[in-house]
């Protein structure tokens, strides 16, 4: 079995899954209601099926990593267009593992609760939304799900380039045509931001490509042998920043970011968790591989304006959060601080920044995730979008109220939940190097608790409002989808050294690649004996 192809499998699965479902009977199959109900119920069932398939294919690859091995673990790599050095090439380092094995948790957890999304209910505004097709939305997650698991294991940057682009059709079309109040401007202007960062990139691929024939030499979109091309600082300086305002725009970092709340307050839950969950850690997980590793020194050149980029997003989104009235909007504005921070740990160019960072990009994939998900029940109960239309929630359904409460502590990286080892970890990083930003990004932890404690307590505690006194709580469904990210989100709280002990040894090649190493303390003794001797000296030269 060593040399399954794991990652192919893993991203193979969903799309047969998506070619199984386009095959059953569609909506202008005839028969009754009962006939339809069924076929929809079918095709859910079979969307469920294959994306727990690609979980137990991914997990099972994740128990075959050995951390001490090979950078690239499961590498396949086959000639796609020889005559432009393109290549099918696949792996995946610690980093990129547990992304995917993220990616995998959370596209069941969706499934489920994205469950009756498609013929849905009536929007906040109270006015049903347009007939869609359950077959088109079931088949959209899968295929995002296959470019979601491509993305993090592409090998070849081209083929990694194909993949960062395609994501955009699925997402685009779930916003656009499944979303409520402003779909189709939230998905426009999705695509828009998302496509100029895409171009962009596209230009520095090409010249990179353009680079490594040089000496007469083939030209590769290979990863690896790119590591390896020596480049004028001027083209590393342009090439980094075609990378890099692409993936600040995906991620987002301040100030490309206005395109998220709008196309996270338009989508549905599901969709807005794999939105901010896994398609937003591409854009951090990219800062890494492809702006740290292919250009090293003009990462060292741009990292203080990268740093400064990362805290003033921290303490904007922050502050902007504190005053949403809108539940999705708020949970939004939240993520942006979050991956502000998650920027500066990678920027912070220490191994505990590093690791913080893309440990907090899984855990904040299932804190958000969990965070979106039972907005979204709630949303779906009471029919409205708005803080200010709830109320008293927790007498009425303490078990929906409980989860919410889990997921915003961990929103605000409460000590033993799983963002608080993330948070800390970037913080620590950080200030071993950058002392004034590390202070300032600290302050975004004190923002966070306004804004997670005072939604709370708008929308869970005081007097039942009468809109809300029927609410039902969390049915077996949604305890099912849920259940599993509060889970996680203690179990990684209290014991997240399997997930590190995984991305130590990638994030320590990442380090090397880019030509930096921890900064050394100095030691307590030698200060203490450079004042002794300076003492000494002083006494010396008093004397007459």
């Amino acid at each position: 079995m060593s040399n399954f192809p794991w990652l192919t499998v893993a991203g193979a699965v969903p799309l047969v899954g998506a070619l199984a479902i386009g095959l059953t009977p569609g909506r202008s199959a005839p028969g009754s209601d009962g006939d339809r109900r069924a076929r929809d119920l079918l095709v859910k069932r079979i969307a469920l099926t294959f994306s727990l398939v690609t979980l137990g294919v991914t997990v099972a690859m994740a128990l075959r990593f050995k951390p001490g091995g090979p950078r690239f673990q499961f590498t396949q790599t086959y000639q796609w267009i020889p005559q432009f050095g393109v290549h099918y090439a696949v792996g995946a380092d610690g980093i990129a593992l547990v992304l995917i094995v993220m990616t995998a948790i959370l596209m069941p957890v969706v499934i489920l609760a994205s469950w009756n999304d498609a013929e849905g209910a009536a929007n906040p505004a109270g006015e049903p939304p347009p007939r869609r097709s359950v077959k088109t939305y079931f088949i959209l997650l899968l295929v995002l799900e296959t470019m979601m698991v491509g993305v993090f294991a592409a090998t070849d940057v081209f083929l990694f380039y194909v993949f960062f682009e395609a994501m955009l059709i699925p997402m685009y079309f779930m916003i656009g045509s499944f979303g409520v109040g402003q779909r189709q401007y939230a998905a426009v202007k999705f695509l828009l931001y998302s496509l100029l960062g895409g171009l962009l990139m596209l230009v520095a691929v090409i010249a990179l490509y353009v680079y490594s024939t040089s000496g007469g030499r083939l030209g590769t979109f290979l990863f690896l042998p790119l590591t390896h091309l020596v480049l004028s600082s001027a083209a590393q300086k342009w090439l980094f920043l075609g990378f890099f305002i692409a993936f600040a725009i995906k991620a987002p970092l301040w100030p490309f970011h206005t395109w998220l709340p709008d196309a996270a307050t338009a989508a549905q839950p599901g969709a807005a968790v794999l939105l901010v969950g896994v398609l937003d850690k591409v854009g951090t997980f990219g800062l890494i591989r492809y702006c740290l590793d292919l250009f090293p020194n003009a990462a060292h050149y741009f990292t203080p304006l990268v740093i400064a980029l990362a805290v003033i997003g921290i303490l904007y989104a922050a502050i902007v959060a504190i005053g949403q009235a809108d539940l999705k909007r708020l949970i939004a504005y939240t993520s942006i601080s979050h991956m502000g921070l998650i920027t500066l740990g990678i920027f912070a160019m220490t191994s505990q920044g590093q690791v913080g960072a893309t440990l907090y990009m899984v855990n904040h994939g299932f804190a958000t995730g969990a965070l979106f998900l039972i907005a979204g029940f709630m949303i779906v109960r009471r029919r409205s979008q708005q803080i200010a239309d709830y109320g008293g929630v927790q007498k009425v359904a303490p078990v929906l109220a409980g989860l919410f409460l889990i997921s915003g502590l961990a929103g605000l990286a409460l000590p033993g939940l799983s963002t608080f080892v993330s948070e800390f970890l970037v913080l620590i990083g950080t200030f071993t190097r950058y002392e004034v930003p590390a202070v300032l990004a600290t302050i975004g932890i004190i923002l966070a608790a306004i804004y997670i404690l005072w939604m709370y307590q708008r929308t869970m505690t005081g007097p039942v409002r009468d809109e809300v006194a029927a609410m039902p709580d969390l049915r077996a469904r949604e305890l099912w989808a849920v259940g599993p990210l509060i889970a996680l989100i203690i179990v990684l709280g209290v014991y997240p050294k399997p997930v590190i002990d995984i991305i130590n040894p990638a994030v320590r090649q990442t380090l090397i690649q880019a030509h930096s190493t921890d900064p050394v303390p100095p030691h307590p003794a030698s200060a203490v004996h450079v004042r002794v001797r300076a003492a000494s000296a002083t006494e010396s030269g008093s004397q007459p």
